[in-house]
């Protein structure tokens, strides 16, 4: 079990397309392919690796999926930052961790990505946000399906 990989970071931007222009025409990241998540938004990337995920700050029911950041933080500076996520393997093995450590852990599946992620926050409260690739069956710790999440399809 170890930690294999920066894998990206969440912003939660405040105008979407003119935060993605900048990371893509200033900063050069190129637009890669996203799973299907409930809101709009971008992963962007070089190498073939992503790097940044972002969304739109002010959506309807912006809680149920920016885990790492309340309705009400801040919009600017570090405070657009939801989550810093890593690459990890063998899931159960940091549940039983997490478990053994008394770590409250909240897990979420992506069927349509084979991607299972777990949620823990960090002593500052950081979401911290490990994503297992490959995965094929939801494993029976509980977690949201974001297959089922109800859907934003416009940003306000």
């Amino acid at each position: 079990m170890a930690i294999v990989d920066l894998n990206h970071y969440f912003v939660r931007a405040n105008d979407l397309e003119q935060t993605r222009a900048f990371y893509t025409e200033v900063l050069g990241f190129e637009q890669m392919p996203r799973p299907n998540f409930p809101f709009p938004g971008y992963w962007l990337g070089t190498g073939g690796k992503i790097q940044v995920h972002m969304g739109p700050n002010d959506i309807p029911n912006r809680e149920t999926y920016y885990l790492g950041t309340p309705a009400h933080a801040a919009c600017d500076q570090s405070g657009v930052v939801d989550h810093i996520a890593f690459l990890a393997d063998d899931p159960g093995g940091f549940v039983e961790r997490f478990k053994e450590k008394g770590i409250e852990f909240r897990p979420r599946f992506l069927p349509d990505s084979n991607l299972y992620q777990l949620f823990i926050r960090d002593p500052n409260g950081l979401m911290i946000e490990l994503n297992f690739f490959g995965i094929t069956e939801a494993p029976d710790w509980g977690g949201e399906d974001y297959s089922k999440m109800e859907r934003v399809e416009q940003i306000r």
